[in-house]
């Protein structure tokens, strides 16, 4: 069968076609600025690739688009659209209602509307994604995956934030987690890779990239993990602050500074610091110049002091989680490092695994080097230290494939 995984953002929807016969990516591609001037579509099959800009106005404009170009007869992988079993989509929240990803029908949809508070700026994307390729493709069943659904195993204790309990049984106030299709995908992955049952493993996943997360995972289920209501608590991330003190918002409102460090001079509302915290924090706001960890490791190489602050920052963060996780779990067997700077930066690597040889953890140089699916730890490293490059669109295609051939997912 042939699934068709799909992505969108507000402005955007991502794609890729894969035959489940091998799990073969046939297409992928990326439609950009939907509804905007200079709306385009790019496109590859294999070594050929084409762009296409035209006015986009919709969603339901580009997954016309999208369809119309997987059937092209040059640059096209398919005849029909009837090829195409079903559609899986990503979908960001699905807040503690879903557990596991589901096939969509109007109540998963009221229920991603009903997330839409908790993720405002995915959530509403996320539908119009699924609805305009419910119009365009008529009898095709839709899959929804959840970026959220492997953390809802976390026990109590590790979701819960200490205000008072009515704000979680009212409004639902809580650690949901995030990039959670990476982080089941890469557990179960680095368990067949070392050819060991995840049962009995406690592995801690380090998704690294321009928004980060980390989990502690224990019998194939998920612990603990760093974001929480939302994807901005936790480590230093590109444009996020990560996690600090709740009252430095208030604060910040109280005293705001404009971009040239000179004084607002009124207060501005908690919307207007968390938009700060989100798009103008973390690596990008400590060095003053950008929020790519490629720019941020050349610029501190070359000297620059806001630059090694952000990598320390960041380096930092991610050992006193990798700390803290194997205390709850009483110990680690696998550290696991993925995203695009979990896999593509060795330095990083190193870094964070160097001074944690007391927990067992020792990283060989030589094999530190590898940009693909390895075990670095040196040889005699009581903890496996892996890379495992993740693939969210081949869990999203796995889950749709079991939910429309057998009516559920194989592992939760």
């Amino acid at each position: 069968m042939k699934i068709l995984v799909v992505n969108a953002g507000s402005s955007s929807l991502k794609y890729q076609l894969i035959d489940m016969d091998g799990e073969k990516e046939l297409a992928k591609g990326l439609v950009e600025r939907i509804g905007i001037e200079g709306s385009r579509l790019k496109h590859s099959a294999g070594e050929k690739k084409t762009e296409i800009s035209q006015e986009i106005p919709d969603h339901e404009a580009a997954a016309q688009l999208m369809l119309k170009i997987l059937q092209d007869p040059e640059f096209g992988v398919i005849k029909s659209t009837d090829e195409i079993g079903a559609v899986g989509h990503r979908v960001l929240h699905g807040g503690s209602a879903f557990t596991a990803s589901v096939i969509v029908n109007d109540a998963a949809k009221q229920a991603i509307r009903d997330c839409f508070p908790l993720g405002p700026l995915h959530n509403p994307a996320n539908l119009m994604g699924i609805e305009a390729c419910e119009k365009v493709m008529k009898g095709t069943p839709q899959v929804a995956v959840f970026d959220t659904a492997f953390h809802q195993t976390m026990p109590p204790k590790a979701y819960m934030y200490g205000v008072p309990k009515m704000y979680e049984e009212k409004l639902h106030v809580r650690r949901y987690g995030f990039h959670g299709t990476s982080h089941r995908y890469v557990s179960r992955r680095v368990c067949e890779f070392l050819g060991i049952s995840p049962v009995g493993k406690k592995i801690i996943i380090c998704h690294l990239g321009n928004g980060s997360s980390l989990s502690a995972v224990m019998d194939g289920k998920c612990q603990d993990t760093s974001m929480g209501l939302t994807p901005l608590e936790g480590l230093l991330m590109g444009t996020r602050c990560g996690s600090c003190d709740p009252a430095v918002v208030q604060f910040i409102a109280n005293n705001p500074l404009k971009d040239d460090g000179t004084p607002v001079g009124h207060p501005i509302s908690v919307d207007e610091v968390l938009t700060m915290m989100n798009k103008k924090s973390g690596l990008l706001g400590i060095s003053g110049k950008s929020s790519d960890c490629r720019d941020i490791d050349e610029l501190a190489n070359n000297g620059d002091e806001n630059a090694k602050l952000a990598q320390e920052m960041l380096i930092y963060g991610i050992k006193k989680y990798i700390g803290s996780y194997a205390a709850a779990m009483g110990g680690v067997d696998i550290i696991v490092f993925t995203a695009g700077i979990g896999e593509n930066n060795a330095d990083l690597r190193a870094r964070v695994i160097d001074g944690l040889d007391f927990m067992g953890a020792k990283i060989d140089p030589e094999k530190n080097k590898t940009r693909k699916e390895a075990v670095i730890s040196s040889d005699d490293s009581r903890v496996t230290v892996c890379v495992i490059p993740t693939n969210e669109e081949i869990m999203i295609a796995r889950d749709t494939l079991d939910l429309v051939t057998t009516g559920k997912v194989r592992d939760n």
